[in-house]
C-alpha cells in the first residue's frame, strides 16, 4: 500500500512483529537487571552478648526491617566482640568496618560526652519515653545530627526502645547512705562515671559482658548494668545477692541503632522510609516485651536466685542530683554542645514533667487496693 507522497507505509503485521520482539527483548532482560542487583545486604554487630535479653532486641529489630522490606534489605546481626569490642562500634561503622549496629550512645562517652546526655543523667526528671519525645519533637535530633558531625563520624543514628529506671547497683550489702560510695569499686558508663566519682566511688567503666568476671575476681565491688532480665542472664546473682532499685544514674536511656552513613544513603528512599517506621515498631514492641519478660525475671531472681531487693535511700538519690547539678555545671563551662544539649532537654523537662505528674495516677494505691500492701522493696 503506497501513502499519498508516494512511500510503502510497513504492515501493520511488520510492526506488531517488530514491537513484540522489541517487548520480548525488555522482557527477557528485565530479570537479569534484578538479578544483577540483588538484595542489599548489610553485616551488623551489637555491643551485646548473644545471650543477653538486648541482642535479642536488636536480633528483633533486624527481622522487622528483613521482613517489611520483602527480603530487599537483609540485616544480619553479630553479638558483641565477633568484629570488633563493644566499645569500638561506633569507629567500625563510621569508617565502613561494619554497615550498622545495635548499642547505647552512653558507650560513645569517650568520643564526645555530650553524647551521653541521650540517657545517662537525671534527665530533669523525664522517664526514658519523655526524653525520647523531646529527641524527636523538642530538637534532640537535630542537636544529635549536629554532635555527630561535629566528631565527624559518618554514622545515621536512630535512637528507640525506651528503658526503665535502672537498679542502682548489685553490692555486697545494701546501701544506706550516700557515704557508704567512697572507696567502692564501681562500674557504671557515660555521665554516671563522673556521678559516681563525685560520690566517692572508685569507676571502671566494663561493657556488660565483662562486668561479672571483674566481680568474680574481686576487681569490683559493686555494680550496675540495666535490668532483671540482663542482670539475670549475665549471671549477677551468682556473684552477688543484694539488688538495689531506682537511681537517677539512668533513668531514662534508650537503645540506638546506627548506619554507615554512605551506605544508608545510598538506599533506596523506599528502604529509608521502612527503616524509620521499623525502628518506631521496634520501639514499641521493645516496651511490651521488656514489661512481660523483666516482671518475670524480677519474681524469679527473689524465688530462685533467692536475691533480696531493697529500694535505694532517699538520701542517696538527692545526693546523686546533687552531683549531677556540679558535673552538669563543669562540663557546660567546657562543652558548648554539653551546654546547649542540656538547656534543651531543661526546657523540654519543665513542661513535659509537670504535665505527667499532674496528669497520670500513682498506680501505688490501686496496686495495694487489689493486691495488698506489699512493697516492692524493702528500705535498706
Amino acid at each position: 500500500m503506497s501513502t499519498p507522497q508516494g512511500k510503502t507505509q510497513p504492515s501493520r503485521r511488520k510492526f506488531l512483529t517488530g514491537a513484540a520482539a522489541a517487548t520480548g527483548t525488555a522482557a527477557l532482560g528485565f530479570p537479569m537487571i534484578v538479578k544483577a542487583q540483588g538484595p542489599i545486604s548489610m553485616r551488623w554487630q551489637s555491643t551485646w552478648p548473644s545471650k543477653d535479653i538486648f541482642h535479642e532486641y536488636a536480633l528483633d529489630f533486624a527481622k522487622k526491617v528483613n521482613e517489611m522490606t520483602g527480603g530487599d534489605l537483609k540485616i544480619e546481626v553479630l553479638p558483641a566482640g565477633a568484629v570488633v569490642p563493644a566499645f569500638g562500634l561506633l569507629d567500625a561503622v563510621s569508617k565502613g568496618t561494619l554497615d550498622g549496629g545495635h548499642g547505647v550512645l552512653v558507650y560513645h562517652y569517650g568520643k564526645q560526652n555530650a553524647l551521653a546526655l541521650w540517657g545517662s543523667s537525671p534527665a530533669f526528671g523525664m522517664d526514658a519515653n519523655m526524653l525520647l519525645s523531646w529527641h524527636k519533637y523538642g530538637g534532640g535530633k537535630e542537636l544529635l545530627q549536629k554532635l555527630y558531625a561535629s566528631i565527624g563520624a559518618n554514622v545515621v543514628s536512630y535512637p528507640y526502645g525506651p528503658m526503665f529506671t535502672q537498679p542502682l547497683g548489685w553490692f555486697k550489702k545494701p546501701v544506706t547512705k550516700p557515704e557508704d560510695f567512697k572507696g567502692l569499686k564501681y562500674r557504671t558508663v557515660g555521665i554516671s562515671i563522673d556521678l559516681f566519682t563525685g560520690m566517692g566511688a572508685a569507676v571502671n567503666a566494663l561493657p556488660g559482658g565483662e562486668i561479672v568476671p571483674a566481680i568474680d575476681r574481686g576487681l569490683l565491688d559493686a555494680a550496675e548494668f540495666n535490668n532483671a532480665t540482663s542482670d539475670r542472664l549475665l549471671g549477677f546473682p551468682d556473684v552477688s545477692k543484694v539488688c538495689m532499685l531506682q537511681s537517677y544514674h539512668q533513668n531514662a536511656e534508650q537503645l540506638e541503632i546506627t548506619f554507615n552513613k554512605t551506605k544508608y544513603d545510598a538506599l533506596p528512599e523506599k528502604i529509608r522510609a521502612i527503616i524509620a517506621y521499623a525502628t518506631e515498631a521496634a520501639s514499641a514492641d521493645m516496651s511490651w516485651k521488656s514489661i512481660s519478660r523483666y516482671s518475670q525475671d524480677y519474681i524469679e531472681l527473689q524465688t530462685k536466685d533467692k536475691v533480696r531487693f531493697y529500694k535505694t535511700p532517699d538520701s542517696v538519690l538527692q545526693k546523686q542530683l546533687e552531683v549531677f547539678d556540679q558535673v552538669n555545671a563543669k562540663k557546660s563551662a567546657e562543652n558548648p554542645m554539653w551546654k546547649e544539649i542540656v538547656e534543651s532537654q531543661r526546657k523540654y523537662a519543665e513542661r513535659t514533667v509537670r504535665w505527667d505528674l499532674d496528669t497520670n495516677v500513682n498506680r501505688r494505691m490501686a496496686y495495694n487496693h487489689y493486691f495488698g500492701k506489699k512493697p516492692a522493696a524493702k528500705k535498706a
